[in-house]
């Protein structure tokens, strides 16, 4: 049955790495509790609240729901876990860190990093995404990304970062295919820029913690709200499928809560 159940998954749009976790799921829970009742479903939840987190919890219980809708046992279906969400962002690099970054990369002469560093900042592009601009991109000033689902989002790029990027790619001979590559001249790796990024923060003695390709979406996402406050619009961009996603942007990050109760509390 589990194995039907896997080729039911690998049927719909979910992503190769949903499919196995909820098969190793469903697998570890045959194997360790036997019997789909709800005594043993309960039971099965128990021990996940007990040792992992809310998320990795309902990603589990989401498996198993899956699994009891496949064999139509919808009755049995188990109720997810609340996740208290925060009231903060957390490790999302300031603005003044990421210009100083990005200053630091053009004085000594990274500049590929810089304009990595660069086009997550100004574009909000996942770092998955980045890996998928061209030279035609950066002449036209946008790429269009399909989801499976067969949306289209835009990716839009500013004229000025566009400007010094292609003078950039005139300098170094590139008139056309990807844009960033490694030494090998192949594409760089999502791994790859983590990596490097962590090694750039020690260089520079900044806080690692704040410096990975995610923190520069969510700092184009502050940034955006900052200047130009259109939800609707920023939720677009970003590619959310709900607005709801896009409101944590609304919240201060937790370095910004500390500076304004410095300022404020005198008391």
């Amino acid at each position: 049955m589990v194995t039907k159940f896997k080729n039911h998954l690998a049927k719909t749009n979910l992503a190769k790495n949903t499919v196995t976790s909820y098969v190793w799921t469903v697998q570890y829970f045959l194997n360790h509790y036997g019997e789909v009742n709800k005594k043993n479903l309960l039971a099965y939840k128990g021990y996940l609240v007990e040792n992992f987190k809310p998320q990795t919890v309902n990603l589990r219980l989401q498996g198993i729901n899956k699994y009891l809708e496949f064999t139509k046992q919808e009755k049995l279906k188990v109720k997810f876990v609340k996740v208290q969400q925060k009231n903060f962002l957390e490790n999302v690099i300031s603005d003044a860190d990421y210009k100083f970054l990005k200053a630091q990369l053009k004085a000594d002469g990274y500049d590929e990093w810089y304009f990595i560093v660069w086009f997550m900042a100004a574009t909000g592009a996942r770092v998955s995404e980045l890996l998928h601009i061209k030279a035609e991109h950066i002449q036209i000033g946008h790429l269009d990304l399909y989801s499976k689902g067969g949306k289209i989002r835009r990716l839009y790029i500013p004229k000025n970062l566009s400007t010094e990027a292609a003078k950039w790619l005139r300098e170094i001979g590139l008139t056309s295919g990807y844009i960033f590559l490694n030494r090998f001249g192949q594409r760089i790796t999502t791994r790859g820029i983590a990596s490097q990024l962590k090694h750039f923060a020690e260089k520079y003695g900044m806080n690692k913690e704040v410096v990975y390709p995610h923190s520069f979406r969510h700092r184009f996402a502050k940034n955006f709200l900052d200047r130009f406050n259109d939800l609707a619009l920023l939720a677009d961009l970003m590619g959310h499928e709900s607005i709801e996603t896009t409101r944590i942007y609304l919240r201060r990050t937790a370095s910004e809560q500390q500076k304004i109760v410095d300022k404020v509390v005198n008391w």
